[in-house]
């Protein structure tokens, strides 16, 4: 598995304040250091399955089913991503009742200690043995029942789950699973899936409308609630690549290459800004001058818009297809 070794700090969508390296809100972009930006670059592109990955060798599973990561062990810090319930992450500190983590596509940040549960006994849902979330917001129950007991759970889109020995009833409508505290549980099996083939982009692109209506949030990677860069970084995950997370580092990352405007594909990047060197905002082209996002412009959440709709076609800087 390739990864990034570190990024710091999160992209921020259009009309929203940009931050600075430090957290604060003021005037710029968040900036990466050299050698974070180095190592993004020249990241190169590699296969894996649908569903959030964990970090090799990993310290701590997601117990909860979307966690915030803070950019200090408090919860008055700004928000720097999330992480997915049955993700594996890697501990960096610990100060009192916080953990600093590391997430697989290199971010890191701060999590309450009750968002984790160590891995002392090996790895949760390692290959083979897991299945991942396919719906937007899925029930887990403690019986094979939707009637019998509230769910134990709901998780989002790409959270993961470990199957059990003998995972399924009788009717084979349910799989039963262990959840990271241990507990046995059971989920619908058209709720999962198992690792699966990269889709192609035509598949992407319609999988993007089912997330049509997911509201904006900062630092959000589920489908409880995107930024405009973790919705194109989960949707090019869907094809099977690994890229990085904030929009400026997409835009120059060496598994992309530019395209004009006039020469533009299903399934490219858009860029939005100021300049190309101030990129802000981020998006996916759909085709017939459309384009799906997540966005804060007249209602926040994952919408589609028109490229010659201002502010669209003003603030346009730069687009790029994948390689």
């Amino acid at each position: 598995m390739i990864t990034l070794s570190s990024f710091v700090g999160h992209f921020q969508c259009l009309l929203l304040p940009r931050r600075s390296s430090q957290g604060s809100r003021k005037a710029g972009c968040r900036l990466l250091s050299t050698s974070f930006l180095f190592m993004a670059l020249l990241m190169p592109m590699a296969n894996m399955a649908r569903g959030q990955v964990s970090v090799p060798h990993a310290d701590f599973v997601v117990a909860k089913p979307v966690i915030n990561m803070f950019s200090k062990p408090t919860t008055d810090s700004d928000v720097v991503s999330q992480a997915l319930y049955g993700t594996g992450v890697l501990l960096l500190e610990k100060q009192t009742d916080w953990y600093d983590i590391r997430t697989a596509d290199g971010y890191k940040g701060w999590v309450p200690t009750a968002d984790l549960k160590p891995l002392d006994t090996g790895p949760y849902a390692p290959e083979g043995k897991s299945v991942h979330i396919t719906g937007l917001n899925v029930n887990v129950y403690r019986d094979p029942d939707v009637t019998r007991h509230a769910p134990l759970l709901q998780l989002p889109w790409e959270a993961r789950l470990e199957l059990m020995p003998g995972n399924a009833d009788h009717s084979a409508r349910w799989l039963r699973v262990r959840l990271v505290d241990g507990q046995a549980a059971w989920v619908q099996q058209g709720d999962v899936s198992a690792e699966s083939s990269p889709l192609s982009i035509a598949e992407a692109l319609q999988l993007a409308r089912r997330f049509l209506g997911v509201t904006y949030t900062w630092g959000g990677v589920s489908s409880q609630g995107f930024d405009c860069s973790g919705f194109t970084q989960m949707l090019i995950r869907q094809r099977g690549i690994i890229m990085p997370r904030d929009a400026d580092v997409q835009a120059v990352w060496s598994g992309v290459i530019p395209v004009e405007r006039k020469d533009l594909q299903p399934g490219d990047l858009l860029f939005f800004g100021s300049s190309a060197a101030k990129i802000t905002h981020t998006g996916m082209y759909l085709g017939k001058g459309e384009f799906i996002h997540d966005t804060t412009h007249d209602r926040p959440g994952v919408q589609i818009s028109k490229l010659d709709d201002m502010p669209w076609t003003r603030l346009l800087v730069a687009a790029r297809r994948v390689k």
